[in-house]
């Protein structure tokens, strides 16, 4: 881990998708899928999953097709779909954007 400006404890990126390959072996062994199984139904290949499971590593698009064969592709929507303002200056910008392009 990595410390801020402001002293919190920020994760790496690798540590962050570490966990999310450990969040998806959690979710495919609950279904009781094997990591065979979730190839087939997936259309990504063994090794692939093999690889993600192990190290986080995986293709953006490879990922979303293990989340719809989980069944957790809303997970990966919710990702996305609202990003949060981190200040007013961002609020303000958005909204001057929006302005000029009417």
């Amino acid at each position: 881990m990595t410390r801020g400006i402001t002293g919190f404890e920020w994760e790496t990126a690798e540590e962050i998708d570490l966990k999310l390959a450990e969040r998806f072996v959690k979710v495919r062994k609950r279904r009781k899928i094997t990591q065979k199984n979730l190839s087939e139904r997936s259309g990504v290949s063994y090794g692939s999953i093999r690889r993600f499971e192990k190290t986080g590593q995986i293709s953006l698009l490879a990922l979303t097709r293990l989340a719809l064969a989980l069944d957790v592709a809303d997970e990966v929507r919710r990702m996305f779909s609202k990003v949060p303002y981190q200040d007013i200056e961002e609020v303000v910008n958005e909204r001057k954007m929006r302005c000029s392009r009417s």
